[in-house]
């Protein structure tokens, strides 16, 4: 895939297309299909239309290369994103699921990451008030994520919310 993000104005409202598909996102039936299939399916279905196409469908997806936290083997998965001025925001929603995604420990372990073909750096926001202005913006971009929220909490799970920030410009400081 070509280097470079498509920008994502979270302050833009979803139209109505998106947010039925993301009710149906929601759904006990979608997560399990995203779960045991798209995960698999989005990363080669991205890398084969360059972009263009996840089955995330009107939602932006980029593919996440992270380093496996034990085994060091190169991981893709496919996140969905927004900006947040110059920096790059994920949540590790797992779809609401009692754990967080394997991704996530991977990044901890390893912070340099590549999304989107871009070398970022990853880091996890753990600021209540910028959290919660995040939140904000995410269910802007997937109302899904607050449905993932509300189940998350029921197994006193806190999702995280990772921003990243391109590594070069991290030279530059």
């Amino acid at each position: 895939m070509a280097a470079g993000l498509k920008f994502i104005d979270p302050a833009k409202p979803p139209g109505v297309f998106a947010r039925a598909y993301a009710a149906f996102a929601a759904t006990r039936f979608a997560r399990f299909i995203s779960r045991h299939v798209n995960w698999k399916l989005d990363p080669f279905l991205l890398r084969v239309t360059r972009g263009r196409l996840a089955t995330t469908l009107v939602f932006p997806t980029a593919v996440l290369e992270t380093k496996g936290a034990r085994s060091g083997t190169r991981r893709r998965n496919a996140i969905i994103y927004f900006h947040d001025g110059d920096r790059v925001t994920i949540v590790a929603s797992n779809a609401g699921d009692s754990r967080h995604p394997a991704w996530y420990h991977n990044l901890r372990a390893h912070p340099e990451v590549t999304f989107g073909g871009i070398r970022m750096r990853a880091m996890v926001v753990n600021d209540e008030a910028e959290r919660q202005r995040l939140w904000v913006l995410a269910d802007r971009v997937f109302p899904a994520f607050a449905t993932y929220r509300r189940d998350a909490a029921k197994v006193n799970r806190r999702i995280p919310i990772v921003q990243l920030n391109r590594r070069n410009s991290d030279a530059a400081n």
